[in-house]
């Protein structure tokens, strides 16, 4: 394997896609890509990778500066998408004729190529090495002339050659005299028509005949109408100059694919000096989108080093609003190999990490950073381990993701590497994970690569105080208004500020001190509050020793921040509470019915059933000489009703007094004056 294959090798593994995509630089590749024009430019994007050899990288960064330059000065360049151009180059090789259409899509290729080469000698007058590009590329401007003389609109022209123009007159000539002897046999025989005007069917000329009068008129039957009331009917006289207008068609189309012949062969000739200014206009959209993305985020060029150094002036994350964004200042070299930054959640460690690596990689790509100003060094490969990375598929949980993750690092990782790793040792017993930490920390270390981590864990940042070509870094949090401020402090160690912001959300004192016990125990406790009062805010010992609180204790944060939370109490809002659903009592069968026989308790009284009880189960019962009310459950039932009478029994003349049955029976068959029915009460 010779040395471009191995660099080509090494090329293709130094930003692995799921790197890329942690970093968000497929994000970026996207934004790029819509700055494109052509599909090879785009195609292009998707498959940069970070260069290895600093030539190329510089070059490439040159090619940055100056097109952004040359937009800046010259404006939008004026390039076409020459969708297609390749193919139609193949028809012709393959002797296959270019029809108008395609052979006009070419002509609009060379007047693109006319006004980006006319775009880039504007650019000599900058002084701009870019512009040169312009002197490999061709107009062809006496084969755009040739096609546009003869094809327009998607047509051959009238003007492409003497014949055609005269076919095409003595064409509109021919149609004319078949109009006027169609007209003229109308007029002649205007009675038999149903209408006064003549009609194109089929691509002849006809007159529209009524019915009836058919064998009138001398000539075709061409169609009817959906009727058939009406004949469409091509005169003799008119069928005569139809056959030589058939004839000059004819003519007509050999002399148009003649001429779409000799076009498509000229277009063939220039087969080669066209290709060229593809390739050449593909090449100047891929390096003026690089231009276009950098005016996107307002980016700069870096100032690319070999000695080991990182250094970002007011860095911002590219996909981010430049508003909403706040600058980040980061330094790392000169003996600092390794930053573990810290802070609390929601603070921006993730996304300071992000930017960091992301405009490193973007530089290597040989695009410009989103940074007032970058001084970066070259890296053989970008490793991360980003987010939870769980895979129920092939059962990894969060920690087992991160190990497997982080063991894929170790065995890539060399002295030029970048390693970002966020939430180190996490997913697991805080214990065992601050252990797997700083062991990880002490093989990234014996690497020399550079790397970032972020961390909660105290005893990582202790390790980090302590161990050469380590820094610890803070991200600032404004406790007042629970905000991350996005701003990283290199040198000073971070809080996580859990029990401030927990009690700041409303988290009870009482809960606040309990956590504090099982975090740090009642012996830290104590010690940290002894140390408290002799700190004052700005971490110093007013004794005057000039010891840092994290040297004295690094395990326990200055303030834990739940004392002014001690009589804070928890609020429970009234919820939403369940309902049983409430079933529906019903009412027992009661078996009496009119007319039974029954006992009344505990008097033993018998009785008959004069109305069935109600929905409470109360019935009426006859009593010789009254009629109460009672409770079923107090009557027993002696005989029922259908044993004594039978089944269409009036009930009335047990129940009904005489006079009241005479009474209505009297006032079913007439009126009677001054009397009243009276009905029982129910």
């Amino acid at each position: 394997m010779d040395q471009t294959d191995k660099d080509r090798n090494r090329k293709e593994s130094i930003c692995q896609p799921a790197c890329a995509s942690k970093l968000e630089f497929d994000k970026v590749k996207q934004l790029w890509a819509a700055c494109a024009v052509t599909e090879y430019a785009r195609k292009a994007i998707q498959e940069v990778q970070p260069f290895l050899r600093e030539a190329e990288l510089a070059a490439a960064l040159r090619e940055t500066t100056q097109a952004r330059f040359m937009i800046e000065k010259c404006g939008t360049p004026p390039l076409s998408a020459l969708a297609g151009i390749q193919e139609l180059l193949d028809y012709g090789e393959k002797g296959q004729c270019l029809i108008p259409a395609q052979l006009e899509t070419v002509a609009q290729a060379l007047t693109a190529v006319k006004r980006m080469k006319e775009y880039l000698d504007r650019g000599r007058g900058h002084e701009i090495s870019l512009a040169y590009y312009g002197e490999n590329l061709d107009p062809l401007e006496e084969l755009r002339q040739e096609i546009v003389s003869q094809v327009w609109n998607e047509q051959v022209s009238d003007n492409a050659s003497r014949l055609l123009k005269d076919l095409r007159g003595q064409i509109l000539r021919a149609e004319e005299k078949m109009r006027e002897k169609a007209d003229a046999c109308i007029r002649a025989h205007r009675e038999c028509m149903s209408d006064s005007f003549s009609t194109i069917r089929n691509g002849h000329v006809c007159i529209p005949v009524k019915k009836e009068y058919k064998f009138k008129i001398g000539g075709t039957v061409i169609d009817k109408s959906a009727t058939g009331s009406t004949l469409f009917i091509e005169p003799v006289a008119s069928a005569k100059h139809y056959q030589e207008l058939q004839e000059l068609r004819i003519d007509e189309e050999n002399e148009v694919r003649r001429i779409l012949y000799q076009l498509t062969v000229l277009v063939g000739e220039y087969r080669e000096p066209i290709l060229q200014d593809i390739r050449t206009m593909e090449k100047m959209d891929f390096c003026f989108s690089k231009g276009k993305l950098s005016l996107e985020y307002q980016g700069v060029e870096p100032a690319i080093t070999w000695e080991r150094r990182i250094c970002l002036q007011e860095a911002r994350h590219p996909l981010m609003e430049r508003e909403a964004c706040v600058p980040l200042e980061f330094a790392m070299g000169e003996g600092i190999r390794g930053v573990v930054i810290t802070g609390p959640n929601t603070g921006g460690k993730t996304v300071a990490l992000k930017t960091v690596a992301l405009n490193c990689m973007m530089a290597q790509c040989g695009l410009h950073v989103s940074c007032r100003e970058a001084l970066l060094c070259m890296h053989s490969n970008f490793l991360c381990d980003i987010g939870d990375g769980q895979n129920l598929s092939e059962n990894l949980s969060t920690f087992s993701a991160h190990i497997v993750n982080v063991l894929e690092i170790l065995k890539k990782i060399n002295r030029e590497s970048l390693v970002v790793m966020d939430e180190l040792g996490s997913g697991t017993d805080p214990a065992e994970g601050m252990g797997i930490a700083i062991a990880i920390l002490e093989e990234l270390k014996k690497s020399g690569a550079h790397f970032l981590v972020t961390t909660h864990y105290p005893e990582v940042k202790t390790y980090a105080q302590k161990e050469e070509g380590l820094v610890n870094a803070r991200m600032s949090f404004d406790k007042e208004n629970l905000k991350p401020l996005y701003q990283m402090v290199i040198g000073e160690a971070g809080e996580s500020c859990a029990f401030y912001i927990a009690g700041r959300l409303g988290m009870p004192g009482s809960m606040l001190h309990r956590a504090a016990l099982e975090a740090y125990g009642k012996r830290e406790m104590e010690k940290g509050t002894r140390k408290k009062e002799h700190v004052d805010w700005g971490g110093r010992d007013q004794e005057g020793t000039g010891k840092e609180t994290g040297e004295a204790d690094a395990g326990m944060p200055d303030s834990l921040g739940w004392e002014g939370f001690q009589h804070q109490e928890l609020q429970k809002d009234k919820g939403p509470r369940l309902v049983k659903k409430q079933t529906k009592k019903i009412a027992p069968e009661i078996p009496f019915r009119r007319g039974d026989s029954v006992m009344v308790l505990p008097d033993h009284k018998i009785g008959i059933v004069c109305q069935e009880a109600n929905e409470k189960g109360v019935l009426r019962v006859q009593l010789p000489g009254r009629k109460i009310w009672i409770s079923h459950k107090r009557v027993r039932q002696l005989v029922a009703a259908e044993k004594l009478y039978p089944p269409d029994y009036d009930f009335s003349i047990i129940f009904d007094t005489v006079e009241h049955r005479k009474l209505r029976h009297d006032m079913e068959r007439k009126h009677v004056e001054g009397k009243m029915l009276e009905m029982e009460d129910p």
